[in-house]
């Protein structure tokens, strides 16, 4: 009992003496700290503008402004995200965003509407394609200050949050119609089109790797396969990328059990290798992936595991060589930098990530363009390869590291019909304006139509759509010059057909009209039926292999 007793008296003591014993060691380790080199200095330079320099400065502002150089002296994709801006950021990966649910174009200095989401704010307030937004709360918003980039800001806005709209229809002209809308959430798709290419081949576009790809990409998939599909042509062109997670999950869907799909490295964290579980529900359907110098980041992820594992072809021009990951970190003020932490190994060993400079942005962008200049995109002799970086696939077909993913089967970039004519009218905007007035004006008629085949058969002929087309253009601006007009005649009445089909019917029409006579998907389609798409052999050569 007395011992019991001794202990409770030294108790609080021996309590009091540990915690004393803390603090002290708590504020050695901290003195012994260095401090990160140039911070001192950094301090002393912002000390020094704050009380010396000639005017006052923001100081919040200044340091603000200096973070985008910092990180751009590290990596060409290590960024700053300001707080007002990161929300922007983040909505096309997240998969939706505050909003009313149109689809717009710019039209006479006017917000005209193409396309109505279904089940979105607007429908259900009875807004109609074809209207025109002439006011947004009562603000006038028509007139040549006003651009497609300043639209966002007035028409996004927080879910349930409410904007009114005052429009002009053309079915009812001299009146207007207002419209008090809540703001809703509307999803950001990043699956653009899916539609059978042929009776036995389905055609999925993947536009970005967003939260919701997965699943989108599987519902396009199994209503492919329930329309009779047996293989697929995946498209990956222009794809720049996203969440590795949604990358990873794709090409699971493809691969047997135990296939590395990519792996990571980093300075500070151990390799991590991430395979495939098997349960891949088309690891037997042949597989063609189209890829092109814009095709980056996650979605050569995908194309890299498929590659090496021989498991389809991969077809088209090499990728752009993304193969950093960042790490998104939020600061205190809310804003984030997203801060290169490893690099991405597809299941050969190559790196995707192609050279560069620390603090050479400019040059890094530019390097697709100089391969443009080299003659890249259209001959597969001009790709340059490192020898010295020669990897293999399962299968023993030559692969190289150095900067993204060569194809096996090369495809030149497609100019027939790109004449001087075509790319005045593309520039300006001419064939889409064209094809919103034609649809403006046959709106009546065309309302009615619901399929592409439909369609199809309403429009006039060729001949008429072209020339309707020319004129319109010459009333804008661009003379009518016959002798390059007729070189560029299918591609100019094809690009016309393909808006107005998304105009009509929506956004996955333009590019079924498109990829009808694209060259890349004719190769893939050829493939796919010569049996090359499932466990290629032979077909993949050094410097992207086949002809077009």
């Amino acid at each position: 009992m007395q011992k019991f007793k001794r202990i409770k008296y030294w108790a609080p003591l021996i309590c009091a003496l540990m915690f004393a014993a803390g603090m002290w060691l708590g504020v050695f380790l901290t003195s012994q700290k260095k401090p990160l080199p140039g911070v001192e200095k950094l301090n002393e330079l912002l000390t020094l503008i704050q009380e010396h320099y000639v005017d006052e400065v923001d100081l919040d502002s200044l340091i603000e402004k200096s973070l985008p150089g910092i990180l751009g002296n590290l990596d060409p994709h290590s960024a700053y995200i300001p707080a007002k801006d990161l929300e922007e950021a983040n909505q096309t990966l997240r998969g939706s965003f505050g909003g009313i649910g149109v689809r717009y174009q710019m039209y006479r200095d006017t917000i005209n509407i193409v396309e109505i989401i279904v089940g979105g704010p607007s429908e259900k307030a009875g807004l109609h394609a074809g209207d025109r937004i002439i006011a947004v709360d009562g603000r006038n918003v028509t007139g040549k200050d006003m651009t497609v980039d300043s639209v966002p800001t007035l028409l996004k806005g927080p879910e349930n949050s409410k904007v009114e709209l005052t429009v002009v229809r053309p079915s009812a002209p001299g009146k207007t119609f207002k419209y008090n809308i809540t703001r809703g959430n509307i999803p950001v798709s990043s699956v653009d089109a899916y539609f059978m290419a042929d009776k036995n081949t389905g055609y999925v576009r993947v536009s970005s790797f967003g939260q919701n790809t997965y699943r989108e990409f599987m519902n396009a998939m199994l209503n492919l396969v329930t329309n009779g599909a047996e293989s697929v042509v995946l498209d990956l062109r222009g794809n720049t990328g996203g969440y590795m997670e949604s990358a990873v999950l794709m090409a699971n869907e493809f691969l047997p059990r135990n296939k590395t799909i990519v792996s990571t490295r980093g300075r500070n964290a151990q390799e991590e290798i991430i395979r495939s579980d098997g349960t891949g529900a088309f690891t037997d359907m042949p597989l063609t992936i189209l890829v092109d110098e814009m095709t980056a980041s996650a979605a050569e992820i995908v194309s890299g595991a498929i590659q090496d594992h021989d498991r389809g072809l991969v077809i088209g021009r090499r990728t752009f060589g993304k193969g950093l990951v960042q790490k998104p970190i939020q600061l205190s003020d809310g804003s984030e930098v997203r801060l290169t932490v490893q690099r991405y190994y597809t299941p050969s060993g190559r790196s995707i990530q192609k050279q560069y400079k620390p603090g050479h942005n400019d040059d890094y962008e530019l390097e697709v363009f100089e391969r443009y200049r080299n003659g890249e995109f259209t001959n597969a002799d001009s790709i340059k390869i490192n020898e010295d970086l020669l990897f293999s696939t399962e299968n023993g077909r030559p692969v190289y590291g150095g900067g993204g993913i060569l194809p096996d089967v090369f495809v030149p970039e497609d100019t027939t019909g790109v004449t001087r004519y075509y790319m005045d009218v593309v520039n300006k905007g001419l064939l889409m304006d064209y094809a919103y007035e034609f649809t403006d004006q046959n709106r009546r008629v065309l309302s009615q139509v619901k399929d592409l085949d439909r369609l199809m058969r309403i429009l006039p002929p060729d001949a008429e759509l072209l020339n309707m087309a020319v004129y319109y253009a010459a009333t804008h601006g661009v003379p009518a010059r016959w002798y390059y007009i007729n070189q560029s005649s299918l591609l100019i009445v094809r690009q016309v057909k393909a808006l107005i089909a998304r105009n009509v019917l929506g956004l996955p029409f333009y590019y079924q009209v498109l990829e009808q006579d694209d060259p890349n998907v004719k190769r893939a389609l050829r493939e796919i039926r010569s049996g090359n798409a499932h466990a290629p052999i032979s077909v993949g050569q050094s410097k992207g292999g086949g002809k077009p």
